[in-house]
């Protein structure tokens, strides 16, 4: 069933289809994929690109997890740290690409595991790959949310009071009602140019006012300093729970499918395309930062150090109001995070409306008040949900030889073992990596990472759901 559709893909994208517009012919496929067409075509490849880069505004992404590579190696772990990553997910994007050639639907992720496991357990196959994907949609939008939140405390605090104290004490309900406010804001505005128009104009006056001087070059690429008590090359790796977290958007371009003319090649090349320019992005955002540190050790001793950063740059508290927007970011997920017409696991928590979804991130958010310990786990299980999520089809198609994925119109021949290796390998590395507690050894509860607890418990929620209900109700999606 899956060769024949794909056949059905490759023959159908080419835009001759007894001279059917592409627009048309994709209809049909995703008609023939079980799905019935709602949304306008009318997107091209840079449009998704150029959309899916602005809303993953890995700028801001970038710039509210700083703490982590800073701690775990410094210049090096910041710059080449990024890269790596950013190269990583390039072959993420790229095997995605591959099989959603064949699968161009915006169920993503969650369609193709199921179609392309082996009928005897591709109902268990999309039920496990959906369940991450939910999950680590919610916890990414939900840590993304709580960060802007830390990040306007300490934006606020570089204007201190006379007595040199902080303007906010950052207590719980303080740090929580802004939370809540940027929740609010994130459902009803949209200010993806203000953004980053404001993030290139801090960064250009940094560099060029750069009050106590600047690095050179050998330091900004090649110093290497540990702080995290773990062992230098265990530690870089920690660290890049930075990087991973920036580009935990990948996976949500597949939700536009539905949204451009060819999309069986359109979103393909998009996918690979978005990186790029993220890769390009997250480089222009970090090196000028890197060239103005100038004390690390004080740096690391704050939750959010860019403030910091920047007001030591430009020696003006108002030159440091970082004017990052989380609507960029935030944005994205709340549009791609759960599509009820696709990932239909019938579980009784997932929602049918946006202000449904917006209820859940505050009811969840209220767990700071418990323990910041215990909220700060929700980054590190968004990226490991989400980076698993995105491994599950690439997985299952490995396990089939990659037959299927050989009548797409992307195929990449043996690059595209390769590029699979990788992205299933960097999943086995994601899930006890970023597991780890950042720093170590952990004095203080506070500093211990609970993301493989609450990992753990979604994961025996899953199971536990399948088992009682699943297993015998449940079918998968349309086919």
């Amino acid at each position: 069933m899956s060769t024949k559709m794909g056949v059905k893909s490759d023959a159908m994208v080419s835009g001759d289809h007894f001279g059917e517009t592409d627009s048309d012919t994709a209809d049909q496929l995703l008609t023939s994929l079980g799905y019935k067409p709602e949304l306008l075509r009318t997107r091209s490849t840079f449009q998704v690109a150029f959309m899916s880069f602005v809303l993953a505004s890995v700028p801001y992404g970038l710039a509210t997890t700083l703490y982590y590579p800073l701690v775990c190696g410094g210049p090096v772990d910041i710059i080449w740290g990024w890269v790596a990553v950013s190269l990583i997910i390039v072959c993420v994007a790229a095997s995605l690409g591959e099989i959603t050639s064949v699968y161009p639907t915006a169920g993503g992720v969650y369609y193709q595991a199921f179609m392309l496991a082996p009928m005897s357990y591709r109902r268990l196959a999309a039920w496990v790959c959906g369940w991450l994907y939910v999950v680590g949609n919610i916890t990414i939008t939900l840590s993304v949310n709580f960060a802007t939140a830390l990040f306007l405390v300490a934006s606020v605090n570089v204007f201190q009071a006379a007595a040199g104290e902080d303007v906010l004490a950052g207590s719980a309900y303080q740090v929580f009602l802004i939370f809540l406010g940027v929740t609010l804001i994130c459902n009803l505005t949209f200010a993806i140019f203000w953004t980053f128009v404001g993030i290139i104009a801090i960064l250009i006056t940094v560099l060029v006012v750069a009050r106590h001087g600047r690095n050179n070059a050998s330091y900004v690429f090649g110093h290497f300093e540990v702080n995290s008590g773990w062992r230098p090359g265990w530690s870089f790796f920690v660290g890049l729970l930075h990087a991973a977290y920036a580009t935990s958007s990948t996976g949500m371009i597949l939700s536009m499918c539905e949204e451009v003319r060819a999309p069986a090649t359109q979103v393909p090349k998009a996918m690979v395309l978005t990186i790029l320019f993220n890769l390009a992005a997250g480089l222009v955002t970090l090196i000028p930062l890197v060239f103005v540190i100038d004390d690390i050790q004080y740096l690391i001793s704050l939750a959010q150090p860019v403030p910091a950063i920047i007001k030591s740059a430009v020696g003006s508290s108002g030159g440091a109001f970082w004017p990052a927007h989380p609507s960029t970011r935030a944005r994205s997920h709340l549009r791609y995070w759960l599509h009820h017409r696709y990932i239909t696991l019938h579980l009784w928590f997932l929602p049918r409306r946006r202000h449904s979804r917006m209820v859940i991130q505050i009811a969840l958010g209220l767990i700071y008040f418990g323990s910041s310990a215990a909220f700060n786990a929700f980054s590190g299980v968004g990226v490991i949900a989400l980076t698993a999520a995105y491994s599950a089809p690439i997985f299952v198609s490995m396990l089939e030889g990659r037959k299927t994925v050989t009548t797409g119109s992307f195929y990449l021949g043996k690059l595209g073992w390769f590029c699979n290796i990788v992205s299933v390998s960097w999943t086995l590395l994601v899930i006890p990596l970023f597991s780890m507690p950042t720093t170590v050894p952990v004095v203080d509860p506070s500093l211990v990472n609970y993301a493989p607890v609450v990992f753990v418990g979604f994961t025996l929620i899953s199971l536990g759901w399948y088992l009682a209900w699943g297993r015998k109700h449940y079918i998968g999606p349309p086919t």
